[in-house]
């Protein structure tokens, strides 16, 4: 979310989206619904022209591989988007995005994308999502090993040897 403020890009998601990541995110880890919710609206605020709309006609129509993805690419085509940032690729082939004029793109590439384009934008956005771990307080080191575990090598092995930009 730090770096979807950075002005860099425009992120854009869809009230669908919202659903299967607090629903995946309440199945994986027990977290209760409600709170997941309120996640959502606030990264709502923080990006006020986020949610696309309108884009469950075009649902039936499309192909992928898995069609509960569908409304995914819907909504990207919908907004204009160039890029769907997913952990899942493979469900996201080139041949059925290049003739939308788009790709998929894993987020860990992503991320780094957007620090080649503009560096130092990683770190400040590393330093202010560290700062919202207050209770417990977390350090340089862990918030860099969490990231690692979440899915994201290269982002936490480019952030490693700037642990001393990261303190507040």
């Amino acid at each position: 979310m730090e770096l979807a403020m950075s002005g860099l890009f425009r992120a854009r998601w869809s009230p669908d989206i919202n659903r299967e990541w607090i629903e995946a995110v309440h199945a994986k880890t027990g977290i209760a619904i409600d709170r997941l919710q309120y996640v959502a609206d606030c990264m709502e605020r923080a990006v006020p022209d986020a949610i696309v709309s309108g884009y469950e006609p075009l649902i039936s129509s499309l192909s992928l591989p898995d069609p509960e993805d569908r409304h995914v690419l819907a909504a990207a085509i919908c907004c204009g988007a160039s890029a769907i940032v997913t952990f899942n690729e493979q469900d996201f082939p080139k041949d059925a995005l290049e003739g939308f004029g788009m790709y998929s793109r894993h987020p860990d590439d992503f991320i780094i994308d957007v620090e080649s384009i503009s560096p130092g934008t990683l770190i400040e956005a590393a330093r202010a999502d560290l700062g919202h771990y207050l209770s417990p307080r977390l350090g340089a080191e862990r918030y860099i090993s969490e990231l690692a575990v979440s899915g994201l090598p290269k982002t936490p092995a480019h952030l490693a040897g700037l642990t001393s930009l990261l303190a507040p």
